[in-house]
């Protein structure tokens, strides 16, 4: 008599505000038991397959990478076939994922972004790149926005998510749980984030396009945070979890040619 054993453990390495919105289950088809994904997000996922078993063939490598587009439905993972229908057999997976498609990279390396506050008004870089309070490692800036300094988009893209309920900040890393912020999907794949918001202070929502100068909120002090500022950075996730970050370009009215921000120095947006 024959007999599947099967198990499911589904387990999201990055959170953006949320667990991701994908459903993970498997159906029969004529004779073969199929897995498949149901993306319920705006954006790509990517999911690492990993399986175990007896007697059975899988069409996906062991711990494959695949990348399940945005708002998917019934996208097939993998087909399991028995390869002695004689015997019993078992099987079991797990899928691990992460927001966007992790084989992304900046299609542009010298993408200008625009400072992220409004025309005619200067700001100073309070942290910079690998900066030691939180950017470890990090191609991250922090822009010493004052609270309910507004807050424009760099560059246009795609809202994917939002955090807006916490009033709750910090010194220490637990409270990063209570970043409120902005994610927003480029079109070569990559993600901005705009942190410590404020409290119900903004004003897209998921699934919006928004345009490079475009207001999407307002600057808080929220999680993981000593003072009121703005955090920004550019990045793409890896399938464990942890981010790719990359350097941007910003325009400015202190150069001519679009430069790398500097921590300690000030700059201003003369342009729209």
């Amino acid at each position: 008599m024959n007999y599947i054993k099967y198990f499911l453990v589904i387990l999201p390495l990055f959170f953006f505000s949320q667990d991701p919105d994908i459903k993970f289950d498997k159906y029969l088809d004529n004779k073969t038991n199929v897995v498949y994904a149901d993306n319920n997000e705006i954006c790509p996922i990517s999911v690492e397959y990993e399986y175990t078993g007896e007697n059975i063939k899988s069409s996906l490598g062991n711990k494959s990478i695949i990348v399940v587009p945005a708002n998917a439905k019934k996208f097939i993972i993998s087909r399991i076939d028995v390869e002695n229908k004689s015997k019993g057999f078992k099987f079991s997976y797990n899928v691990f994922y992460v927001f966007g498609d992790v084989n992304s990279k900046p299609s542009n390396p010298d993408e200008t972004y625009w400072l992220p506050y409004s025309v005619g008004t200067s700001q100073s870089i309070y942290q910079g790149y690998n900066g030691n309070f939180s950017h470890q490692n990090a191609y991250a800036l922090d822009f010493s926005h004052k609270l309910g300094t507004g807050i424009f988009a760099a560059r246009s893209g795609k809202v994917v998510t939002t955090k807006s309920d916490s009033d709750q900040a910090c010194f220490t890393k637990d409270c990063a749980k209570y970043n409120n912020k902005i994610i927003i999907l480029h079109d070569d794949g990559t993600f901005a984030e705009y942190a410590h918001l404020k409290k119900n202070g903004i004003i897209v929502n998921k699934g919006d396009e928004v345009k490079q100068g475009q207001l999407i909120g307002y600057s808080g002090n929220t999680g993981w945070s000593k003072g009121p500022h703005l955090h920004f950075s550019v990045f793409t996730n890896k399938i464990d979890g942890e981010r790719n970050y990359y350097k941007t370009k910003f325009k400015v009215k202190e150069s001519t040619e679009p430069i790398y921000l500097q921590e300690q120095k000030r700059y201003t947006r003369n342009y729209e």
